[in-house]
């Protein structure tokens, strides 16, 4: 029995090693994988697993296991309403103060309920100082380190502020979504909305609706560098479905306050002062304390869709909330701290931001299983496994980005993609039932979108041991 045991175990790993050394998109390319067993640890199969690579969105298993050691996976992120003077005949005789701690689940409705409190609860109807939005919480650092600036202007590249506002349940914060519709008739332009409906974008519509008979349609939404102008080209053909693109903006304080500002005024309050950022003052009086979903929660968007913006925040939360500064460099000082107690050896990494989206960033396969074994140990494991991708299930809440791939095989796992990488990091179970750790890191791929069918086929190969 033993003998027959060692065949098996050895015919798979010279199916792996076969695969990794023949496959044709692999030449040229860097390939690190590490396997291990979940129940002990003990390794099974490797391959440069020590060599350090770029992890990209591989990354976030260290921020989220960092953060829920951290903060707790109860953790809620906080919004406040504050004032500095009276209210006197319905009129505010002061300021009044929108302040962020962090949030980026604040919602458009969550204004518009700011709004009617203010109207309803506190008497509200008119304010003759300024509206002001606090975002000191945090540093007035927007862009991750190593960010590409051809990035800026995606959602996935949303500028990071402790004041912030996501246009819809998947909590992109810091964007607005852009709805293109073609028109009736060819020649016509196209229809654009924007959700939330704010003044703080404009839009420069340049996209044309042409016949359905049309052989090419391509349309682009871009925000120009430095501004709040979206501009949209291309074409678009009649009768084809909506287009949505979520747009970073530029300034999420600035576009929270107008927002706010907006929501204020249809609300039937009248403003009498400027829109300013500023601070709360010491002796201000809060209004509204808005809390957000626990951090338990927030992880299934966080993972499943692989926010990069969620990642950030958390970086900057844990600065703030461990060495009472919202920055990078303390955040990342708190992180690097954190996974070392989850077997990362400090040594054998570079870590630069929260999200994996730098492409400095550096981590061996094996520093991921051993983190990867460690944390299923801890309090929190459940809603760290329960917050990753599920392969093959159609869900977007469930199997994220993984639900149009692995469908036969059961496999909870991150996924990770930038310009020329493809990861996937996670658990897997074998056809025998045997639970895996699994990394799978590929770098200096000509093409990225390649990488996915080489990991699922490694992935096939592993479900046989």
């Amino acid at each position: 029995m033993g003998i027959t045991n060692h065949v098996q175990k050895t015919g798979w790993k010279d199916k792996l090693d076969d695969y990794i050394s023949q496959h044709p998109k692999l030449q040229g390319a860097l390939i690190g994988v590490n396997v291990c067993e979940a129940e002990t640890g003990n390794n099974l199969f490797h391959h440069n697993a020590s060599t350090r690579l770029h992890p990209a969105s591989n990354m976030k298993l260290l921020t989220a296991a960092a953060a829920l050691d951290t903060l707790g996976k109860d953790y809620v992120f906080t919004t406040e309403i504050w004032i500095d003077g009276v209210i006197n005949n319905h009129e505010l005789q002061g300021n009044l103060y929108i302040k962020g701690m962090g949030d980026p689940m604040l919602l458009p409705k969550d204004l518009d309920q700011f709004a009617d409190q203010i109207y309803n609860l506190h008497g509200i109807r008119s304010i003759s100082g300024d509206v002001v939005a606090d975002d000191v919480w945090y540093d007035d650092v927007r862009l991750s380190p190593d960010m590409m600036w051809d990035d800026e202007h995606f959602y996935y590249g949303a500028q990071v502020s402790a004041l912030t506002l996501s246009p819809n349940a998947d909590f992109d914060a810091g964007t607005v979504m852009i709805e293109v519709r073609p028109g009736t008739a060819d020649g016509e332009a196209v229809q654009v909305s924007v959700f939330p409906d704010t003044a703080y974008v404009q839009i420069e519509n340049h996209g044309i609706t042409v016949g359905d008979e049309a052989k090419e349609t391509e349309l682009k939404i871009i925000r120009r560098h430095g501004e709040n102008t979206i501009v949209i080209n291309g074409k678009l053909a009649v009768g084809t479905e909506p287009i949505k693109a979520w747009i970073a903006v530029w300034e999420p304080t600035k576009y929270v306050l107008q927002v706010f500002a907006e929501k204020l005024t249809s609300s039937g309050i009248q403003l009498n002062g400027r829109k300013e950022m500023g601070c709360v003052p010491k002796h201000a009086r809060r209004l509204i304390h808005h809390t957000s979903i626990p951090l338990a929660e927030l992880l299934i968007p966080f993972m499943k869709l692989s926010n990069n913006g969620h990642a950030e925040i958390l970086v900057k939360e844990m600065g703030k909330q461990v060495k009472g500064e919202g920055s990078w460099e303390a955040g990342m000082d708190v992180l690097l701290t954190e996974v070392a107690k989850f077997g990362v050896d400090p040594a054998a990494v570079l870590l630069r931001d929260g999200s994996g989206l730098s492409s400095v960033t550096l981590i061996p396969p094996n520093q991921l299983t051993n983190l990867l074994f460690h944390v299923q140990s801890k309090a929190w494991f459940e809603p760290f496994y329960h917050s990753l991708p599920i392969g093959g299930q159609i869900e977007r809440m469930v199997g994220g980005t993984l639900r149009e791939r692995l469908a036969d095989l059961t496999v909870h796992a991150k996924t990770g993609t930038i310009f020329g990488v493809s990861t996937l990091s996670g658990y897997m179970q074998t056809e025998s039932g045997k639970r895996l750790i699994f990394s799978i890191m590929l770098n200096n791929l000509l093409d990225e979108e390649e990488g996915p069918e080489i990991q699922d086929q490694l992935i096939e190969l592993l479900a046989q041991w």
